[in-house]
């Protein structure tokens, strides 16, 4: 009987400590919500991470302990008991800092600060001085090299600083002197007598969203060229409906008043990807084509890659095979494709990886593409995934022989995908090109979330097409439309000959993506003609035929083998809902645009200012499971320190 009684404990007990239950809580350093925070299970594999807030949620069992590990903080560990809310405040290391002084001389009686980089992110510190002084200042802050040891925090002293922020990174280096970015000349009004049908190409890219963000982080304003709009827009899914018919993407469209006009109107346009079972997508054969040239060597580059790139080797299945392409002053093979069940030599083979040398971009990209054609998959994801800081110096560098090269292999269903790292010396026109031309995305990671949202949350976008050469052509009704102007996309603008040219290269939609586009409509005035004055043109239809028409869209794409286009055809209705009654997307889409246009300085921003796309951002979150409509908001706090 004593017996039976100690087995019952025991398979009682075991039973209870086996029970999963959510434990979810917040964490914080020195009192400031840390994100990015590890959160794993000691001894098992499965984690989590914090996140823009410093929140985390993960499925455990009682008496199981949790890790909690963060750069430059002492790992804590905390047994699970009853409770479902654990909360932690981490300890910074202090054997890991270094001191950094950043020094600034205004007019005013100076003043110090002294903390450890934890406590000073998100503090903006400021002290009136001369303009004179001011600018001074910011050219002496701008040319300073912080840096410390790769994985290492540091303590910041600023004695007198003008509106320097300083944010809890591996610290980067500052200056941005060497940076490219591609002019842009920004879109205006169009007459739709004169210019009647406006053409583009989608974008599904968001890299300009995240590379802004950096320069916001690091306490500076982004450079006009850095900021694309469309893809300011495009970085944050929407809520469109999924398509039910026989096409890949679901067409959606709104029509209100314009947030920073009101006497215009705005169209929004959204095109929703069709989401696909990941675990019966087609194999994927991957060549990580990877820069480790000299200019790779600080901690938020060839180190934030390494990272980055095992969520993305997590993700393989048995059936997919990835390789590993280098280049510094040579190109080299050092991994060759491998089945994505050996998930332990793929990461090994990227730890080994050490920056060094100089850059050998195109001989790179030549080995990438012999690797990824000696391994093609017939019906399968055959891509090359290149991560550098864009900085091709040697070889074939220019941009007409790199797109020569892309483009010679497009057509043989080989494409090539670009993510962006580091500051300094970041080529953003460069590899902008590279993804347009070889039918990929272009994104920018800055830090290890961001790598978690391309390569885990946005796996089945990122890797798998699910349409390609998609253009959009918009005809607007010149009896209801006065003018209109496409908020951004203007290196996708397109010719209107294009739309029906299927020769003519566009942008690809992934599996899940969504795509949204902005129009500023200014109204035909009431009792107003469309007649032209133009000597060869006539209206070819009566006036009121179409009237309860603004405009007709039309959408032109292939399938991902395809080489014939498809056309699908939608009318829009001009009748106008008041922006309180519009969907939460179409403001929180309006305010990311109107940030992007006052970023820009735009001539286009109307009566807007910060606060006012505060306002409308705030009352437009909607589901932001990841928290990244809510990070939004706190980068126009940032913006507003500037």
């Amino acid at each position: 009987m004593k017996t039976i009684c100690t087995l019952m404990f025991l398979v009682s007990t075991l039973t209870c400590f086996s029970k999963t239950m959510t434990i979810s809580g917040t964490v914080t350093g020195e009192g400031l919500a840390l994100p990015g925070v590890a959160v794993s299970i000691e001894g098992k594999s499965q984690g989590t991470q914090t996140d823009f807030d410093g929140n985390y949620s993960i499925e455990t069992a009682k008496g199981e302990v949790l890790l909690f590990t963060y750069t430059g903080f002492i790992t804590k560990k905390v047994i699970v008991k009853e409770k479902s809310i654990i909360d932690v405040d981490l300890e910074i290391n202090e054997q890991a800092l270094d001191e950094v002084i950043v020094v600034g001389y205004g007019k005013v009686k100076k003043s110090e600060y002294t903390a450890s980089i934890s406590k000073v992110k998100r503090r903006r510190i400021n002290r009136k001085s001369s303009s004179k002084t001011s600018k001074a200042l910011q050219g002496q802050v701008t040319g300073l090299n912080i840096q410390s040891a790769p994985g290492s925090a540091s303590k910041v002293r600023i004695r007198g600083a003008n509106s320097i922020h300083c944010y809890q990174c591996p610290i980067p280096s500052i200056p941005q002197d060497n940076e490219d970015y591609a002019q842009i000349k920004e879109n205006g009004f169009k007459n739709p007598l004169q210019t009647p049908l406006s053409t583009f190409s989608i974008d599904v890219d968001a890299a300009s969203y995240s590379n802004m963000r950096r320069f916001l982080m690091n306490g500076q304003k982004p450079p006009k060229d850095a900021v694309r709009v469309e893809e300011m827009i495009n970085y944050f899914n929407y809520n469109y409906t999924q398509p039910t018919d026989e096409h890949p993407f679901s067409i959606n469209q709104e029509l209100s008043h314009c947030p920073w006009n009101h006497d215009n109107y705005l169209l929004h346009l959204g095109i929703q990807g069709k989401n696909i079972d990941l675990d019966e997508a087609p194999a994927n054969n991957l060549v990580f084509l990877i820069d480790v040239s000299g200019s790779m060597s600080d901690s938020n580059k060839l180190p934030l890659l390494k990272k980055a790139f095992k969520l993305l080797v997590n993700q393989m299945r048995e059936k997919d095979r990835v390789a590993i392409v280098v280049y510094a002053g040579n190109s080299g093979l050092v991994l060759k494709s491998t089945s994505g069940d050996h998930k332990e030599k793929i990461l090994s083979a990227l730890d080994n990886l050490h920056a060094g040398g100089s850059t050998a971009g195109g001989a790179g990209l030549k080995l990438a593409y012999k690797v990824a054609k000696d391994n093609f998959i017939k019906k399968g994801n055959n891509r090359i995934i290149l991560a550098t800081d864009g900085d091709f110096n040697v070889g074939a560098s220019s941009n007409s022989n790199i797109e020569d090269l892309i483009v010679a292999h497009r057509d043989q269903d080989i494409f090539i995908s670009v993510t962006g790292f580091g500051m300094g010396n970041y080529k953003d026109s460069k590899m902008e090109i590279i993804a347009d031309k070889g039918n990929g995305n272009y994104a920018y990671i800055d830090n290890l979330l961001e790598a978690q949202k391309v390569f885990v949350q946005e796996f089945g976008g990122t890797m798998h097409t699910i349409a390609k050469d998609v253009k959009i052509q918009v005809e607007f009704n010149p009896n209801h439309v006065e003018s209109y102007r496409l908020v951004g996309y203007e290196n996708r603008k397109l010719n209107a000959e294009d739309f029906d040219d299927d020769k003519k290269d566009a942008g690809e939609l992934g599996a899940g993506h969504t795509v949204t586009a902005l129009y500023e409509i200014v109204p035909k005035k009431s009792g107003a003609s469309a007649t032209s004055t133009l000597k060869y043109q006539t209206v070819a239809k009566p006036a009121g035929i179409y009237e309860a028409e603004l405009a007709t869209v039309k959408f032109r794409y292939k399938q991902p083998k395809g080489k014939e286009s498809v056309l699908i055809t939608k009318a829009i209705s001009k009748n106008v809902v008041p922006l309180t009654e519009t969907s939460e997307d179409f403001r929180f889409s309006s305010a990311v645009a109107a940030f992007g246009m006052l970023l820009r300085d735009s001539e286009y921003k109307g009566d807007f200012k910060l606060k006012n796309v505060k306002s409308l951002a705030s009352t437009s979150k909607s589901k932001d499971e990841f928290g990244y409509r809510a990070e939004f908001t706190r980068l126009i706090d940032l913006a507003e320190g500037l």
